[in-house]
Formats: structure tokens, sequence, C-alpha cells
């Protein structure tokens, strides 16, 4: 377990290219900062020189060997403790200039995720994959509708953490949807989210995207699909049984009522069966979503218990 003021993170899986320029400008953007920085890299098996170079770049190199970003992720939320995370990718994409502001806000500002908002710089001037530029809009809209948010940029890999969120934050995705999850759980826990807008440049010549745009962008879509049933089951079996209702009522007048008023016969048995089966779905589903709100109410209450226990955790480590 490594103690520090002010941890920087950087998850890479054969990043050799780029990763010591990256590790030596987070070290530069830090160096006015009054507080103990250390930068970790957390190596996801590469078979290039990205070990290397990070320790040449004087980073505190660890090793993942579960593939998939998020998998990193967890380990190093589990193996460091620090006042502030700084989450960035080691790909030379994004600007470390903003890392102070980013650290400010969660030490002075108590906020518990700051998010780096590509969306709103340079980011689809910069990326000339059009499919990622269309994905990342595609979620953003999917999340600030259904969670009733403003997060300008859902899939960004730039982040900054308050201690209570990395320790209560349990990590459930393997590869990129991480950022999707974080996210929302922020959104749902009620933490304090700022939108930081920074600057992104496409990675240099030789360096390719880890990101598979329709395999992970479906892994994306059904991680939003999921959060929103585990986080809001009520409003999510409630569409399911307004839809099921309104099929069954939509096959049951034309082919069965409308039938029936005429002839005084039900011609069409197994639509009528059928319909009532559908119908009978749908108000299990209604109340499937009421029993799993007053569970999800119990476990709000329970997270707010456990934040204490972590608050109490950080005094002990920081304010001795």
């Amino acid at each position: 377990m490594s103690n520090t003021d002010v941890a920087i993170l950087i998850p890479c899986y054969n990043e050799g290219l780029t990763i010591g320029k990256v590790v030596k400008d987070c070290k530069n953007a830090t160096s006015d900062i009054d507080q103990q920085v250390t930068v970790f890299v957390y190596d996801n098996n590469s078979t290039d020189n990205t070990v290397e170079e990070s320790l040449n770049a004087g980073a505190i190199v660890g090793h993942v060997y579960q593939q998939g970003k998020g998998n990193v992720v967890r380990q190093m939320f589990q193996d460091i403790n620090a006042k502030c995370y700084v989450l960035i990718d080691g790909d030379d994409t994004y600007s470390t200039k903003s890392i102070p502001n980013m650290i400010r806000s969660v030490l002075y500002r108590r906020t518990d995720m700051v998010v780096g908002d590509r969306l709103s710089s340079s980011y689809f001037s910069e990326n000339k994959r059009l499919f990622h530029n269309f994905g990342n809009s595609l979620v953003r809209f999917c999340i600030n509708s259904i969670f009733h948010s403003n997060i300008k940029d859902v899939m960004t890999g730039y982040r900054a953490f308050s201690y209570r969120f990395v320790k209560t934050f349990a990590v459930l995705s393997k590869g990129f949807e991480i950022e999707t999850e974080m996210s929302i759980v922020a959104i749902e826990n009620n933490m304090l989210i700022e939108n930081q807008v920074i600057d992104y440049q496409d990675r240099p010549e030789g360096s390719t995207s880890k990101l598979n745009t329709y395999s992970d962008g479906i892994k994306v879509l059904k991680k939003i699909i999921s959060l929103f049933r585990n986080y809001r089951p009520l409003q999510f079996f409630s569409l399911l049984s307004i839809i099921g209702i309104v099929i069954s009522i939509a096959l049951f007048i034309p082919n069965v009522w409308l039938p029936f008023m005429k002839t005084g016969l039900v011609e069409k048995i197994p639509t009528l069966i059928s319909c009532g089966f559908l119908l009978l779905i749908s108000v299990i589903s209604y109340f499937s979503g009421l029993i799993l709100d007053a569970i999800l109410k119990k476990e709000e209450r329970e997270f707010e218990f456990r934040l204490q226990v972590v608050s109490n955790s950080y005094d002990k480590l920081f304010k001795k």
C-alpha cells in the first residue's frame, strides 16, 4: 500500500512511444504544487518498452495481469492512498497543464470528481475517427438524459478524484466502460462533480488506440442500460411495464375486442392468451421495480454510513 498526497495514475498497455514524455510532463506540471506528488504507471501486460520508459522517466511501476483498463483502475484504487488522485492516459493526448487546477479543485473545493472535458475544446477537430466522435456525443446525451446530469464528457480518461470517491467506488467494469461507470456512480451517489475544459491532441504518429470503436461501444451502451436498471429500477421496470401494456392493448383491441363486439365470438384465442400473459408480465415488472427501488433506498442509506467510515480513515491517514 502506497501513501502520498497526490497520486497521478497512468494505466498503460503498449504505450512505450509516449509514456516517458507523459510521466515527465506530469512531473513538470506539478513541480510547483505544495504537496507530495507521486506518478504511478501500472502496466497491463505490455509487450513493448512501456515499463523501461516509465522507470527511466521516474515513475513507480506496478503490474496488473488481468487484461482491461477497468481491472487496472481497480488495482490502482486498492493499492494507493492519497488526498487526491489524477487519472490520465499514457498516450500523450491530454495536456498535463490542467493537472494543477484539477488538484486544487479536489483539495480546496472538496470536489469528488473533476471531469476533463475534451468535447468542449479541440476533440472533434483533432480526433480523426468519426464514429468515436459520434459515440462520445451519443453516450453523453444518453447519460445526461437518463440520469438528469450535466457531465460534458462521459468517456474522457482524464479525471481527478477525492479519497472518499476512490475508496467507496466498487469497480465492476473490466474494460473501457470504466469511465461510464465512474460517471454514473458519482451522479447517483450525489458526489460533487466539476467539468473542466482541457486541451486534447490526437495520438502521435506510430501510436495506436486500444479502443475498438464497435465492440467497446456496444459494451459501453450495455453498461449504461445495466446501470440504469441498477440505479433507477422503478423507472426502468415501469418503462418495460408500459411497453408491455401498450403492446398488449395494441394486439387485443383489433384482434380480439373488435371482432368480439361484432360476432360475439373470440376468433383468435392464442392472441387473447398472449395478451393476457403480456399484461401479467407487465404488472410483475412494475412491482419488481417497486421492490428493487425500496432495496436501493436502503443501500443509499448504508452508503452514507460508508462515507463516514471513509472520512474517518482519511483523517487517520492525512491529518495526523
